[in-house]
């Protein structure tokens, strides 16, 4: 339906005597097609014709750049309506504030922007700027995440924020004209008044509850502790108090939880500190008594080695003394043997034999004594020689053939070829006590096996008889002097054999080991080190 005359006339009469700014801008062109007689006084032009043909193409100063135009006028497009403060530009170079707006329509398919500018006065500008502030204001005020609470000077309650009530327990506008007591009953001892009047009469900004916990009390009448610090502001020279209240709940309990810490760390202290001191009074005592210990073995390692030492003495005398007339004893045992005639003459050699062989078991035990002497005096060396083991092996084992009872045998096996370097003398006594014992604790028809083999530069020598063996107990004490086996004490012997060996072989740097199962038999095993296992 067309416009009526009467509408169009009307339309052209308010454009025409507005006495603001109003055009119309096509985006196409880029510019203003039309503009009120208002507009084109407003912005200093001295005619429509010279804005509509102003090459600028611009009201702002300075100029919006096309991007920033463009986005003003989509939002326009899309709300139908955007308002905008801006600094207009005057024709002639000056500036001016004024406030904007655009309302978007169409003229058929074309679209058309309606610009309203209006000049703002300054009184305009401050109650805009008025507006501004009060929103700025209450934006802060509503959304601070601290409790904010106004008094006036006599302390009620002229606002409070969101958080103040909900720190309390209040809707916010319950709080308005209570008195600040009713949210701080304690606070300073109650002294309210006093204090009020003390701050009224010289404000300033304070914190509070920094050296000490104020209570605030909730409108169920909880308790919770709180920092507060005051600031104050004048309006209509009526003063009024902020109050900025921090529930520090969290930060007492856990100054709370830290103290308990500390008061459980001090008494772990201590008393890690008394047991550190009782166990170091037990260390002591423990120190002395290990001291005088000490002092005790050592001077009984003293006797005990001076007492070794007049035993060694004694042995290497006596055995030197007891060969004298050992000696004696067997040449009268010899010549006795030589005069035997007559019926009786049989009888007399038996007894003679029995003397000789007494006389041999004596002069063998001396002969062990007197090893046991010379080796802990220090007057036995291992002097190596080149040797054939093979030959020394066969010459030793013929040595104790006999020794051997009814129908034992000694079976004997030697792998090294060519020539060693060893003591000779050391090597041929360790074989014979060896053999010795084999023979000795072995039964009637019974094998000795006895091998020799020569690899690496190192000797292994091992005897195997099938005799009674020895306990594992008694095992661990075979290389101490004077030491038997339980199991044959009834057997001859001084308990000084496998001890002179060892000890030989600590000369030579050799080793022993030796393995034995009771009622079946043991097995000694010697490796020692020797020099050139071929002498050309």
């Amino acid at each position: 339906m067309p416009p009526s005359p009467s509408s169009s006339v009307l339309t052209e009469l308010l454009y025409t005597q507005a006495k603001e700014f109003f055009g119309l801008y096509d985006p196409a062109l880029g510019w203003f097609t039309q503009v009120n007689p208002a507009g084109v006084r407003l912005l200093g032009y001295p005619s429509e014709e010279v804005f509509l043909a102003d090459p600028d193409h611009s009201l702002r100063s300075p100029p919006w750049t096309g991007a920033q135009w463009n986005a003003l006028c989509e939002q326009a497009r899309r709300d139908g309506h955007q308002a905008v403060e801006a600094e207009i530009r005057h024709h002639t170079g000056q500036a001016f504030s004024a406030y904007l707006e655009l309302t978007y329509f169409q003229d058929g398919e074309r679209p058309f922007f309606l610009i309203h500018i209006t000049e703002q006065s300054r009184l305009q500008q401050a109650e805009r700027e008025l507006a501004h502030s009060v929103r700025r204001f209450e934006a802060v005020f509503t959304n601070a995440t601290i409790g904010i609470i106004v008094c006036d000077r006599a302390g009620d309650i002229v606002s409070a924020n969101g958080l103040a009530g909900q720190q309390f327990g209040y809707p916010p506008a319950e709080l308005l004209g209570q008195r600040i007591e009713v949210l701080v009953p304690d606070a300073a001892g109650r002294h309210h008044q006093q204090l009020r009047e003390s701050f009224n009469a010289h404000p300033q900004v304070r914190g509070m509850g920094h050296n000490r916990v104020l209570l605030g009390q909730r409108r169920d009448g909880t308790d919770f502790p709180v920092e507060v610090s005051l600031s104050y502001f004048h309006l209509d020279e009526e003063l009024y108090v902020v109050a900025y209240v921090l529930d520090v709940t969290a930060k007492h309990d856990a100054a709370q939880e830290l103290v308990a810490q500390h008061q459980r760390v001090a008494r772990l202290n201590a008393d890690l500190e008394q047991k550190v001191a009782d166990r170091t009074h037990a260390l002591m005592i423990t120190l002395e008594q290990l001291e005088k210990r000490g002092q005790e073995l050592a001077q009984a390692l003293a006797a005990e080695q001076e007492l070794g030492e007049m035993k060694s003495r004694f042995v290497s005398m006596a055995s030197h003394e007891f060969r004298t007339p050992l000696t004696g004893v067997l040449t009268s045992a010899e010549l006795i043997a030589d005069y035997a005639q007559g019926p009786q003459k049989e009888k007399q050699l038996k007894h003679v034999n029995r003397i000789r062989s007494s006389v041999k078991h004596l002069n063998d035990i001396l002969e062990e004594f007197l090893s046991v002497g010379r080796i802990e005096e220090g007057r036995v060396e291992a002097t190596p020689a080149t040797l054939d083991m093979a030959v020394l092996l066969g010459e030793t084992v013929a040595d104790v053939q006999g020794l051997l009872r009814a129908g034992q045998r000694i079976e004997c096996d030697a792998e090294c070829a060519g020539l060693i370097r060893l003591d000779a003398s050391l090597l041929r006594k360790i074989l014979v006590n060896l053999l010795s014992n084999a023979i000795k604790y072995s039964g009637e028809n019974t094998v000795v096996h006895v091998r020799a083999a020569c690899q690496d530069r190192q000797l292994t020598l091992t005897v195997e008889d099938q005799g009674v063996g020895i306990s594992r107990e008694d095992q661990e004490h075979l290389f101490e002097r004077f030491f038997r086996a339980r199991n044959v004490s009834t057997v001859p012997g001084t308990g000084l054999g496998l001890y002179i060996i060892a000890k030989y072989l600590e000369l030579m740097g050799g080793t022993i080991a030796l393995h034995s199962e009771l009622n079946v038999g043991t097995t000694v095993t010697i490796t020692i080190p020797y020099e050139n296992h071929s002498v050309d």
